[in-house]
This record gives structure tokens, C-alpha cells and sequence, in this order.
């Protein structure tokens, strides 16, 4: 299997390229400035609002991932919000795999980023990954997948293990080293098809 990993040398997508060449998948690790991303087939420069560059990518191979998400430096969220969209037309009938983020879950009838007390500093981000997964069910491009981490997400332990949801939160936390093994999981073993699920340990 080969897949095109955007966003390949961040927290996850570097973890991401970790796991998928541990079990046989060939990564094309795509990032803005062509970075060599350690266990990686290859590395390319590329970025995903460069509709031909996409489409190439999505030729060539079986999984087109993004590990993207919006400038956290104060750029405008809608260049990677089109950049997405962008993505997504381009993908054609390749399966498209994007992390999203943990703020569209729902606690009862709310969701998570609306809730007392959420933390004001990711509350743009928030709102910018809710708009993601609005954007890629509108879309519907055939088939896709997004997945949140758990509200809070950092470099840890492999464990090989976590639980599933689709809409609520599956637990608090979960490391990015098991947040790549459920992707690898799902990316080799399909069960969310056009359709958003959530992880945590």
C-alpha cells in the first residue's frame, strides 16, 4: 500500500510515517519545504492547495492523509479551509484520511468547544475544525475519513491500544504515538467511511 502524507514532519504526521512504514506501507512524506522525513519512502515539497500537485498525488496512490490544520501564529484560517476543499476535489475517488480536531465532539447537546471554561486560546482552531468537518460532509467526497484525538493530545507512550467513538469524546487523552496506530489502523482496515470517529486512550 502507498499513501501521500501531508503535514509529514509534525507531532503527528512524523508519528504517522513512523507507524505506516513499521507495518509495510510506503509513505510519500509531503511537506511545504520538501524536509526529509525520517522512515519515509520519499519526501516531496507540496502543499495541499496546489489542486495538480493533489491530483498527482492522489494518481500514485492508495490514501491521500492530511496531517494539516490551520496557522496557529495568527494566519488566515481560510487558506488551509480552501486548501482542504481544494484537497478534496483533487482526491477524486482516492480515499482521503484528515485529522481534525477534538473541539466539534459533543458533551450532551453542546459541543466541546462551546462549553464553560473551553480554553479561549484554541477556541479559532476550534471553530476553523469545525468548519473542516462541515466542509468534508457537504462535500462528500468518496470516500473520506476525519479523525479527532481526544481533547488532549501529546507525545507519550505506545501503547497499541485506545477506544473508539463517533461524536463524543472517547476519554480525555491519548498519546500521539497511539493516536498514529488507530489511523494506521484505520487506514489499513477501513471502518469509518465517510464519516467522522474520535480516539483516546
Amino acid at each position: 500500500m502507498k499513501i501521500a502524507l501531508f503535514g509529514a514532519s509534525g507531532m503527528i504526521g512524523s508519528r504517522v510515517t513512523a507507524e505506516a512504514a513499521s507495518r509495510g506501507i510506503e509513505v510519500t512524506a509531503i511537506t511545504r519545504s520538501g524536509t526529509e522525513v525520517p522512515d519515509a519512502a520519499s519526501s516531496l515539497a507540496g502543499d495541499i492547495a496546489d489542486a495538480e500537485f493533489d491530483a498527482r498525488m492522489a494518481d500514485a496512490h492508495d490514501v491521500i492523509v492530511s496531517t494539516t490544520g490551520p496557522s496557529r501564529t495568527g494566519g488566515d484560517h481560510r487558506i488551509w479551509l480552501d486548501g482542504l476543499s481544494t484537497l478534496a476535489e483533487a482526491s477524486g475517488t482516492t480515499r482521503l484520511f484528515v485529522v481534525g480536531g477534538a473541539g466539534s465532539l459533543f458533551v450532551g447537546d453542546t459541543m466541546l468547544k462551546d462549553t464553560p471554561g473551553f480554553p479561549s486560546a484554541y477556541k479559532a482552531e476550534s471553530e476553523t475544525g469545525t468548519q473542516a468537518l462541515e466542509l468534508l460532509r457537504a462535500a462528500n467526497p468518496s470516500p473520506w475519513t476525519l479523525i479527532s484525538p481526544a481533547p488532549e493530545i501529546a507525545p507519550g507512550e505506545r501503547t497499541g491500544t485506545y477506544r473508539t467513538e463517533l461524536e463524543v469524546p472517547a476519554g480525555d487523552a491519548i498519546s500521539a504515538e497511539d493516536f498514529a496506530v488507530a489511523m494506521v489502523d484505520e487506514i489499513l482496515e477501513p471502518k469509518h467511511i465517510d464519516s467522522r470517529f474520535t480516539v483516546a486512550n
